[in-house]
C-alpha cells in the first residue's frame, strides 16, 4: 500500500515538485506544477499534504470545489494523493489559522517541508504577505501509485 509519506518521497530530489489537479467550474481539469510536503495538520496533528498557493485560478476551483488530486513522479514511478483541500490565508479565514502571525509561521513551514530554504526569511515574509500567499491542506482521501 502506498502512503502520503511514500507519495512525497518520490519527488524530494525535485524539491518536492507535484502536479495538482483541480476543477474548474465547466468540469474540465485545471493543473499545475507546485512543491508540496508533508506535516501535521496545525488543529488535528493528523499528517496532511501542504502547498502553498496564489492568484486566481486554484484559489476560485478550490474555493468552489475543494477536492483535488496531487501527483508525484520519479522516473517512470509515480503516485498520486487525492483530497480535499483546506485553505488559510489573508482571504481564506480557518479556524486553525488564529492570527497573521500563525500564518507567517505556517507559510515557512509548508515552504520547509517542501525542501525549501531561505537565506533572509524576513524578505520570505513579505514577498508571501504581498503575494497574499494561501496555504493549502490536503487530507488523503485515496492514495495509490504504479509501484
Amino acid at each position: 500500500m502506498t502512503t502520503l509519506n511514500d507519495a512525497v518521497a518520490l519527488a524530494k530530489d525535485e524539491s518536492g515538485l507535484t502536479v495538482v489537479s483541480t476543477v474548474r467550474a465547466d468540469g474540465s481539469v485545471q493543473a499545475s506544477l507546485v512543491n508540496a510536503g508533508v506535516l501535521p495538520h496545525p488543529s488535528t496533528k493528523e499528517p496532511v499534504l501542504a502547498f502553498v498557493t496564489y492568484g486566481k485560478v486554484k484559489l476560485a476551483n478550490l474555493r468552489a470545489r475543494p477536492q483535488l488530486a496531487a501527483t508525484f513522479k520519479n522516473g517512470w514511478m509515480w503516485a498520486t494523493v487525492e483530497g480535499t483541500a483546506e485553505l488559510g490565508g489573508p482571504d481564506d479565514p480557518a479556524p486553525w489559522l488564529p492570527d497573521r502571525e500563525a500564518l507567517r509561521l505556517l507559510l515557512r513551514e509548508v515552504f520547509t517541508a517542501a525542501g525549501g530554504t531561505h537565506d533572509n526569511w524576513d524578505e520570505y515574509d513579505r514577498v508571501m504577505a504581498e503575494q497574499g500567499r494561501t496555504v493549502v491542506l490536503v487530507t488523503p482521501t485515496r492514495v495509490y501509485s504504479n509501484g
